[in-house]
């Protein structure tokens, strides 16, 4: 009689650990599932960002997802790109919620100035050129009351430095702050 029960219980524990591991196995699927679904929002984000109309060199825009929900980061020139930005990626087909922090910049004819010098002096060098030639060049310039910020993308460290050299060499600006990142390509 103790055999029995010995072997009954053996084989509740054997069905109850493969009910645990199908268990397991559901989740991690589930997990996957989510996982693929904020990769496909995080590109469908960048894709409709990019895309945006008004988006230009000296607009920064960034964002990050949490599940279902996008939060939009960065800074614009023009009110208008703000609002289109919140607004496509709103339609995005499992997004839930956008919170929208990008800040607009403040109007003003000297940043305006700092601007189209910081663009020229950045682009104009014979090694950065190369990248005004995209559609939407990989160096934004960020000019707020006349600090100015790089930020984007370049390809070595050499192109990181000899942006922020160019950039401090025009004058009528306070300070410049050189956040590109190197991708490496």
């Amino acid at each position: 009689m103790q055999r029995l029960t010995l072997c009954l219980c053996t084989l509740t524990l054997a069905g109850g650990f493969a009910a645990a591991q199908k268990s397991q196995g559901s989740a991690d699927r589930l997990n996957a599932l989510q996982a693929n679904n904020g990769d496909r929002i995080s590109r469908e984000v960048r894709h409709e960002l990019v895309m945006l109309p008004y988006y230009g060199v000296f607009d920064n825009l960034a964002y990050s997802v949490n599940g279902s929900a996008v939060t939009l980061y960065g800074q614009v020139t023009k009110p208008t790109l703000k609002s289109d930005a919140g607004n496509v990626v709103k339609k995005i087909e499992g997004v839930t919620n956008v919170d929208n922090q990008i800040e607009v910049l403040p109007l003003s004819p000297m940043d305006d100035q700092a601007r189209r010098a910081e663009f020229r002096a950045i682009y104009s060098d014979p090694s950065l050129n190369r990248y005004a030639e995209m559609s939407v060049p990989p160096i934004h310039i960020i000019v707020k009351n006349g600090h100015v910020t790089l930020v984007g993308a370049v390809d070595n460290a050499g192109d990181k430095n000899l942006a922020g050299i160019r950039a401090n060499g025009v004058s009528g600006v306070f300070s410049v702050t050189n956040d590109l990142q190197v991708s490496g390509r």
